[in-house]
């Protein structure tokens, strides 16, 4: 079948490595070697265990951990989450806090489907919880979603939102991290104009291409250099027999992981052979900065086929969010049709994914929006992450977008921004 020896082989290729490092990292580790010391056991033994960690977090989903928060009474709260909607290619959650009153913000953070799971914005999320009821879009891995489910394109993804967003009520913020940008523009404008009473009341987007060639990038230009003929020759494979998804068309995320990590070669080499010094010095942690953010950074989730391909083709080559072209089931979306519900753009000075000027292009499709209801920020400094986790995110970005809700919502503010971002830290 159709690339499906390509994908069990690149699973073969993890799985093989993570097996080297496990072996490395026992062999090294013998007592019998201390008759005999010398620096290059433990030097394997550091280069074992990290090779090992490594590769085994390729294909393991993160945990949330988001165990309690500090509720205004200065107790801890626990954070239980639950599902709220249940579909074969993404539920969505909510962080419900145990004990906790509603709050009068509540936010639905559109998490990208770009290769990692929606874990990616836990920092976000954690930073939220303080000062809203919080709701996430939780992707499914394709991988796991048999073929029966049937298939799942840019159409869909913006039908989920557009459901998701139905479900929770107009007195809702929304929040589009990255890749959902877009589509979270078009799915807003076609809940505009075919139920209005749905609208959400904000709309905060982030660091997205809403126009691709407002700021090429080293991303957009390679969508642009290549055919979709090629596109799919290079990037589609079958998923294997190992998974519930066997057979369907994917775009796999260790290749995609693999098309990451080249974007930085350098820097990630680099981590990597200081994390191995270090832990053959003894001197790393568990749970220090290296292994925080690689055990997020290196698991990924396979793509739908016909969710790539038509997010390349659409967005990125036609560009019919930025013509206002763009057509859902049929139905072409207006931009034009938001005229309540405020709209905040947010860009990274030194973004190298979605540079400053592809987000800020939905303002300009906005037409029937008045000035009033717009707003956008550049972060000085900040690249493509920072812009939604970190310190640029929980001391500058973070409370602009809090005090956006409050100035376009009759909810009365329940703590100021500089101490709930103290508490967030």
């Amino acid at each position: 079948m159709k690339s499906m020896f390509s994908y069990d082989l690149m699973e073969s290729t993890r799985n093989t490595n993570e097996w080297l490092g496990a072996s490395a990292r026992a062999m090294a580790s013998y007592p019998v070697w201390g008759l005999v010391p010398h620096p290059m056991f433990k030097v394997m033994s550091a280069w074992g265990r990290v090779t090992e960690r490594s590769f085994a977090r390729m294909v393991i989903k993160p945990d949330w951990g988001i165990r309690t928060v500090v509720g205004e009474d200065d107790r801890d709260h626990l954070v239980e989450i639950e599902t709220l909607v249940e579909r074969p290619f993404g539920d969505l959650i909510h962080f419900r806090v145990v004990g906790r009153d509603p709050m009068p913000r509540r936010v639905l953070l559109i998490a990208p489907m770009s290769g990692h799971y929606s874990t990616l914005l836990r920092s976000t999320v954690k930073s939220l919880l303080t000062d809203c009821d919080v709701y996430v879009t939780d992707w499914t891995n394709a991988r796991d979603i048999p073929v029966s489910a049937g298939k799942f394109d840019i159409e869909d993804y913006a039908l989920y939102l557009v459901d998701f967003m139905r479900h929770l009520g107009p007195d809702i913020h929304v929040v589009a991290v990255c890749q959902p940008v877009p589509i979270t523009l078009a799915a807003t404008a076609l809940l505009a104009e075919t139920d209005p009473k749905a609208q959400p009341r904000t709309l905060t987007l982030i660091g997205g291409p809403v126009d691709p060639d407002a700021a090429p990038t080293e991303v957009t230009d390679f969508g642009r250099r290549l055919t979709m003929g090629q596109l799919e020759h290079l990037a589609i494979q079958r998923v294997g027999f190992k998974y519930a998804g066997a057979g369907r068309l994917v775009y796999p995320g260790l290749l995609q992981l693999a098309s990451f990590i080249s974007m930085n070669m350098d820097r990630h080499a680099r981590a990597f052979s200081d994390k191995i010094t270090a832990a053959a010095k003894g001197a790393d942690g568990e749970h220090d900065a290296h292994n925080r953010f690689y055990d997020e950074y290196l698991s990924v989730m396979d793509m739908t086929a016909e969710f790539y391909l038509s997010t390349v083709e659409r967005i990125f080559k036609n560009r019919e969010i930025a013509r206002n072209v763009f057509s859902v089931a049929g139905h072409q979306v207006d931009m034009g049709k938001i005229t309540d519900v405020a709209v905040h753009i947010i860009e990274g000075e030194d973004d190298d994914i979605s540079a400053p000027g592809q987000c800020l292009a939905a303002l300009d499709l906005c037409t029937g929006l008045p000035d009033s209801k717009k707003a956008s920020h550049v972060e000085p400094g900040a690249g493509h992450y920072g812009i939604f986790a970190g310190k640029s995110w929980r001391n500058n970005i973070r409370p602009l977008v809090l005090d956006f809700f409050d100035a376009n919502s009759s909810a009365p503010r329940r703590r100021s921004a500089v101490k709930t971002a103290i508490r967030a830290v």
